[in-house]
């Protein structure tokens, strides 16, 4: 019988494979290189590794989960092809407008040029027609203007076009018609419409949304084909197993419906690794804790309360705003191959620019040419000279080198510049997990510290000191975790319409119209990915707002008919989130009134979760060796432990590195670690002696 899951995580520098027998319960994980020219190559080598170490037949697979980046990748790399973007007669320029805000403040307001527009206005298209706000038509949809720009762009050799147009979200009449006019003047086109990527109002976001959409569908297309082409290769049928890709907003769609929304997975990797830090945290008896995953290329950050990520709709891919539901993870260029380098006016930086996998850090011995944080870890004895357990020899040799001449631009010492390397490095990720607390009026120190990924772990202790940390938490095969996320998470779909109201006339029968046809929506997506109806699941939210603000809060809607007494059970829910978030609210001011924007529903298909490891009890392990390890005042002879040799309730003092296969976790001096019952280590600071008299 086919029983074994894969999930499979594509990052800059290796690619993550974690198995699960869900006959035997039996587990395993590995890593293989990334390959950045054919993603699918390293996909499918991580197939093979994985299979071979627990000693299974191809046909045994039975679904293989993928978080991958290549649609986050290619929009911030800019590798898109040309664009066409059809809208409404009279707003050619609404990219160009776009918003007012300025990257940094207004203090860099002078000296910001806006980047280059995903469109540029040659390559814009109007059509007459127009809607009013209640999906009214005011102007017919001019059919002469539609044949004109399809034709426009079938000659100009545009195939990716998207199509956006005042007030869709409440009538999407003009922009069916609009693609049906595409696909017959210009049938090889790629076309996406916003009321089926976005069906929210604000027509910037909206625009934008739908155009990055657009955008990365004819790459996610090949991609998800190539990788199902592959897959095939496995079984004798030719047909391949049930193939799923993470969505940004914590779930999992077949390959067959990312297709039909390649957007969905901007944000794919990242979101993974929330996840599993969720499910990790909450068996240790964490339920709200930062998460940081730390690679090759960054590190990305998140907040999860009460075992749930924090979810966001106003997130951004690079340049480009995406108001599609995503968990909301900070990322900045801070991993283990991100490149120390010297500014114009001669002071170290590192990142954010990476020597990824290809060529990588000097002591890869693969090319690269730029010393890079995992060269500075390597120089200080913090990781040991070889990765993978000695897959990957690392040259020391290489790192000093590159080190050293650094140094000499610095006057340090390469000793001093590496520490600094790290320390600028720590920092970096500090002000991240700042920037997802403290920027959002909550305290840093009343949070544990989840970190996990390849690089994730090496500069812990140091990030408990500089933000008061209560502790950090690093799971078993930390590397691997955004794999094992991938194989957590539910099938998970959104839908979203526009529904402005105030609440003291808001109509419940309306509410329940729209709420009943999205949950429609959801319930035929769930069928189509064979869900049987008794599993599907149904969440309701709304966006509310005090009527003139810019911005909504979203609050839980409960099951059942919509009837004033349950919208105003909504409406005290949004008071108090308000209050939350904001430290005020106007639930006693009647002339500040509760105006309800959209309406939300969230299909789930829920996918088993293979059950966390019990650690063996502990023995009291001795170190496996030692070496000199420098933790900022010179070399001193450290304990190494094997992490495999260690149990429940063993405990390791700094200063130590605890070692296994794919991550390194340095203790410092003045912390400790103790071993939970699923095999976590628990870092913390030790507490300072008594005074004695």
């Amino acid at each position: 019988m086919s029983m074994i899951r894969i999930g499979i995580d594509t990052g800059g520098t290796f690619t993550d494979v974690v198995a699960v027998d869900e006959e035997t319960g039996r587990q395993a994980s590995t890593k293989t290189p990334s390959t950045p020219a054919d993603p699918a190559e390293g996909f499918m080598a991580g197939i093979h590794k994985i299979l071979a170490r627990l000693g299974a037949d191809a046909a045994d697979v039975a679904a293989v989960v993928h978080g991958t980046t290549v649609a986050t990748n290619r929009l911030l790399e800019g590798k898109v092809d040309r664009l066409g973007f059809v809208t409404t007669e009279g707003y050619a320029h609404v990219l160009e407008i776009a918003r007012q805000s300025v990257p940094d403040g207004y203090g860099n307001s002078y000296f910001w040029v806006k980047p280059p527009r995903i469109v540029p206005a040659d390559l814009v298209r109007t059509v007459g027609g127009r809607l009013a706000h209640d999906g009214s038509e005011l102007r017919p949809f001019s059919e002469d203007d539609a044949v004109a720009a399809a034709r426009f762009f079938r000659d100009r050799g545009i195939a990716t076009i998207g199509v956006c147009f005042l007030h869709s979200y409440a009538n999407p009449e003009h922009e069916l018609r609009m693609r049906d006019v595409l696909a017959r003047e210009h049938p090889d086109a790629v076309v996406s419409i916003s009321a089926e990527v976005l069906r929210e109002y604000r027509e910037y976001e909206r625009s934008v949304t739908t155009l990055v959409d657009a955008a990365v569908k004819p790459s996610i297309a090949r991609y998800v084909r190539t990788i199902a082409d592959r897959l095939a290769t496995l079984r004798d049928t030719g047909e391949p197993p049930p193939f799923y890709v993470m969505k940004s907003n914590g779930g999992v769609l077949s390959a067959d419906e990312v297709v039909r929304q390649p957007i969905s997975t901007v944000l794919s990797g990242p979101a993974a690794g929330a996840l599993g830090a969720a499910v990790v945290a909450q068996a240790a008896g964490l339920a709200s804790v930062l998460t940081l995953d730390g690679g090759g290329t960054s590190t990305d950050v998140a907040v999860v309360v009460d075992g749930h990520p924090a979810l966001t709709t106003e997130g951004s891919v690079g340049a480009y705003p995406s108001k599609i539901p995503m968990i909301d993870v900070v990322t900045v260029g801070a991993g283990g191959g991100s490149i120390a380098w010297l500014s114009p006016e001669g002071t170290l930086k590192v990142g954010p620019r990476s020597a990824g996998a290809d060529p990588g850090p000097l002591c890869y011995g693969t090319g690269g040419t730029e010393p890079t944080v995992t060269d500075a870890h390597l120089l200080l004895g913090r990781i040991p000279p070889h990765l993978l357990g000695g897959e990957i020899p690392l040259d020391i040799g290489a790192a000093r080198s590159g080190i050293t001449e650094l140094a000499g631009r610095l006057g340090l010492t390469p000793e001093r510049c590496a520490a600094g390397i790290l320390e600028i490095s720590a920092w970096n990720q500090a002000n991240a997990l700042r920037q997802v607390t403290v920027t959002r009026g909550m305290d840093v120190r009343d949070f544990h510290l989840v970190s996990f990924g390849g690089s994730g772990s090496l500069l812990a202790c140091r990030l408990a000191d500089v933000l008061g940390l209560a502790g950090v938490l690093v799971p078993p095969d930390p590397g691997n975790l955004s794999a094992y996320g991938l194989l957590t998470v539910d099938v998970r779909n959104d839908y979203v319409r526009t529904a402005v109201a105030r609440h003291a006339v808001v109509d419940p029968d309306a509410v329940g119209k729209i709420f009943d046809d999205l949950r429609a929506e959801a319930d035929a997506a769930l069928a189509r990915e064979g869900f049987p109806a008794g599993e599907r699941r149904f969440l309701r939210t709304a966006d509310l707002r005090y009527f003139g603000q810019a911005y909504e809060v979203r609050v839980d809607v409960p099951d059942g008919p919509v009837t004033t007494a349950l919208a105003d059970a909504v409406a005290g829910a949004f008071h108090a989130a308000h209050r939350r978030l904001y430290g005020y609210d106007f639930a006693r001011d009647a002339r500040q009134e509760v105006e309800w924007v959209n309406l939300r529903v969230t299909g789930v298909g829920p996918i088993a979760r293979p059950a966390l490891r019990v650690a063996p009890g502990g023995t009291g392990a001795a170190p496996r060796t030692s070496r000199p390890v420098d933790f900022g005042d010179g070399r001193t002879a450290t304990a190494i432990y094997d992490r495999t040799a260690l149990g429940a309730g063993d405990t390791v003092a700094g200063p130590a590195v605890v070692e296994e296969f794919g991550s390194t976790v340095p203790v410092h001096p003045g912390f400790r670690a103790v071993v939970d019952a699923h095999g976590n280590l628990l870092i913390t600071r030790e507490a300072p002696d008594e005074p004695t008299d």
